[in-house]
């Protein structure tokens, strides 16, 4: 299934760190307003896919057209101007640093970005927390700070690596809401995700990913019929 509005067309991607070679020829798409995800085990490729977008990886080659640009030779600072918000696993928020601060401090990449008042409306518990310092919030506080904080800098393509790794279920609900509404507003999501029943319900399609190869595309409604090659490959 293809058309929409292309965000992000990546084609024959391969992804170097050093001499180890982590992707193998990669070919995704992801329209805007969906939610598509990146499945797999651990070190299959699904991090450096998302660091790939963002040109953080030690080569790479290929093609990775972003907004209808080819940023293939282009540094990361220019692709976060094209919208793109990257969020990675460690979080990065600044700890000496409280809430409303931290939020203050990203630059605007685009003019839409969110108000705080519009955050804290999507992330009451930020708008409770937002004179606490940035080591005084829990794991799930920090993330909703992390994902933000993106937010706020008018990024509309979200690239998301395992934000619900270790958060307690009602935070993970909370982010599943959260994604669900973002989406909603045609925001484009591409989600890196240990936790299937986390994402199955909110995801439009799911790429299947095994030592650097996407072995697999799944549309939502294929979930159930394909269940048994997700168990093969995932473990679920």
């Amino acid at each position: 299934m293809k058309g929409g509005d292309e965000k992000i067309r990546i084609s024959d991607l391969h992804a170097f760190y050093g001499e180890s070679h982590i992707l193998h020829g990669i070919d995704m798409w992801v329209n805007q307003g969906e939610l598509v995800t990146l499945l797999g085990r651990n070190g299959s490729g699904r991090s450096t896919t998302l660091r790939s977008i963002m040109n953080m990886v030690g080569r790479r080659t290929g093609s990775i057209v972003i907004n209808g640009n080819e940023t293939i030779d282009t540094p990361p600072h220019k692709i976060a101007h094209l919208g793109v918000g990257f969020c990675p696993e460690e979080r990065a928020i600044f700890s000496s640093l409280n809430v409303e601060e931290n939020l203050m401090l990203p630059p605007a990449v685009r003019s839409d970005g969110m108000s705080l008042e519009e955050i804290y409306e999507m992330f009451p518990n930020l708008y409770e927390r937002r004179m606490s310092q940035g080591t005084r919030l829990s794991g799930g506080e920090q993330q909703m700070l992390a994902l933000a904080r993106i937010l706020r800098t008018g990024a509309n393509i979200l690239l998301l690596d395992e934000i619900t790794e270790g958060l307690a279920p009602v935070i993970v609900r909370r982010l599943g809401e959260v994604l669900t509404q973002l989406k909603e507003r045609g925001l484009t999501i591409l989600l890196v995700e240990q936790n299937f029943r986390f994402a199955a319900p909110i995801a439009d399609r799911h790429y299947v990913m095994e030592h650097g190869h996407i072995v697999e595309e799944v549309m939502a409604h294929e979930l159930e019929a394909k269940s048994e090659m997700l168990n093969t490959y995932l473990g679920v």
